[in-house]
């Protein structure tokens, strides 16, 4: 592997403390995040100068764009776990061959469903839980969204493939780039050229394809270990699709999941009218955005996890599990507990409705508290991932997005009524503590305590 200051790319991930090595990796991570979901609440409160019924567009198309998403992570977490273990084994030809038909199937995937979206558009539309009063601005937002979804659906794929490799910085400066652009598109398309929330989607659409052109340069200009060619990705056969598939398929489910109860969600608050769907909506976005700080520790863990995994340096892996559990879980006490503090005000930013603010104060309270057990548990999923343990993964992954969810959701909503809706998400996560608490026991029963030792059972491609 080339030299870079000094030490190849091999050694940097398997001899730097683990400390200094997951947050560096995961600076670049929480940066981006951060920075994505500023866009995303600004765009909130933008559109929300609109009306109620031009926020709770948003949380619709939110939910669709988590489809589109669903397919990125599923391309860009299956190939980059088998890359990062792969670069581990040194085995760059493999790394590269897995990079390359991640990226080609995560474009023609998002082109599919665009051209799907544009056929079903309507039904879409109400499918994803919109009011008549919701639908018009809904469906002039998502058409530029379906425009674009080749460009997110593989720009999702080329940032999971940098960060696996351990280039998180690469990915940082992609995401950033089209976070910014849209930024300062939405005010001058919204209200300069007067296209009211058509010019939130043409902002978020010219977005995309900024940042998948400076990703793509990114791998073509050599600054990455492994190559993206089309002939690598014409040499795909069933097993390696299938095999980065199911790798990638805890995403996809976990992404599909977050679809679903989104909707699921949207169609439940409708019954209580725009401000509902609009309240929860802005609540969703201001959690996910507290909770990205640890989310991006985790993600800075993943490659350290799946690199030194593939070199059989176990003992570093438990380190770092262990960094990420207790950093992730500082973050987030901090965070959370601002939300707690200061949840009214945060809700009146984004839409100044009287109805809209006391259905998201409670709402916003309930989800900071629970969320605060939320970090170990994501870390967790992702050691499963990383390390290629694609059936326990995958309960995983569906026990965090839905499994523990819809059916609080449905039970709750039937029996509190809107107070229900509020509790479900809350409850859900408190259920699933004690599950993953067991798997995480489960995993590290069975790693060898020496580094290089023979995995127990059915070893490193054990599934469960």
């Amino acid at each position: 592997m080339r030299r870079k200051y000094g030490i190849t790319h091999y050694e940097k991930m398997t001899l730097t403390p683990i400390p200094r090595l997951v947050l560096g990796l995961s600076v670049p991570a929480v940066i981006s995040m951060l920075v994505t979901n500023i866009y995303n609440l600004v765009d909130t409160a933008f559109v929300g100068r609109l009306g109620t019924s031009a926020s709770g567009a948003v949380g619709i198309v939110f939910g669709f764009m988590s489809i589109i998403q669903a397919f990125g992570f599923l391309f860009g977490q299956g190939a980059g776990s088998i890359l990062s273990r792969a670069l581990g084994a040194k085995d760059r030809e493999s790394a590269s061959l897995h990079a390359s038909v991640g990226f080609f199937a995560s474009f023609l995937c998002g082109a599919v469903i665009g051209a799907l979206g544009f056929v079903f558009l309507d039904d879409i539309v109400f499918w994803l839980g919109s009011t008549e009063t919701i639908a018009p601005y809904a469906r002039s937002y998502i058409s530029y969204i379906l425009v674009s979804a080749p460009f997110m659906c593989s720009c999702l794929t080329l940032n999971n493939l940098l960060r696996y490799e351990g280039k998180a910085f690469l990915g940082m400066i992609g995401l950033m780039s089209g976070a910014f652009l849209n930024m300062a598109g939405d005010p001058i398309l919204m209200f300069g050229l007067k296209m009211d929330i058509a010019g939130a989607g043409l902002s978020t659409a010219l977005s995309q394809i900024v940042s998948w052109g400076i990703l793509v340069g990114m791998f073509v200009s050599g600054r990455t270990e492994t190559k993206l060619s089309l002939k690598r990705a014409a040499r795909a056969t069933p097993g390696i699709v299938g095999n980065i598939a199911a790798t990638g398929f805890p995403s996809l489910l976990r992404q599909a999941l977050n679809s679903v109860t989104t909707v699921l969600l949207n169609t439940r608050c409708a019954v209580y009218g725009d401000a509902a769907v609009a309240a929860m909506s802005i609540v969703s976005r201001i959690v996910f955005f507290a909770f990205s700080v640890a989310l991006g520790v985790g993600q800075g863990f993943q490659p350290v996890s799946a690199f030194n995994y593939g070199a059989g340096k176990y003992s570093r892996l438990r380190q770092g599990f262990r960094f990420a559990c207790l950093a992730s879980e500082a973050f987030i006490l901090v965070s959370c507990g601002g939300l707690i503090a200061f949840s009214g005000s945060l809700i009146g930013l984004f839409r100044d409705d009287p109805a809209v603010i006391e259905i998201g104060t409670r709402a916003l309270r309930l989800q900071a508290l629970a969320t605060m057990v939320l970090p170990p548990c994501m870390v967790v999923e992702m050691l499963y991932q990383s390390t290629g343990r694609r059936m326990g993964a995958s309960l995983l992954s569906a026990l965090r997005s839905g499994l523990f969810f819809i059916p609080a959701l449905l039970i709750l909503s039937q029996w509190r009524g809107l107070a229900g809706i509020q509790e479900a998400q809350p409850v859900s996560l408190l259920l699933s503590v004690p599950v993953f608490a067991l798997f995480a026991a489960r995993f590290f029963r069975k790693l060898p305590r020496e580094d290089g030792g023979t995995l127990q059972a059915s070893g490193r491609r054990d599934r469960t």
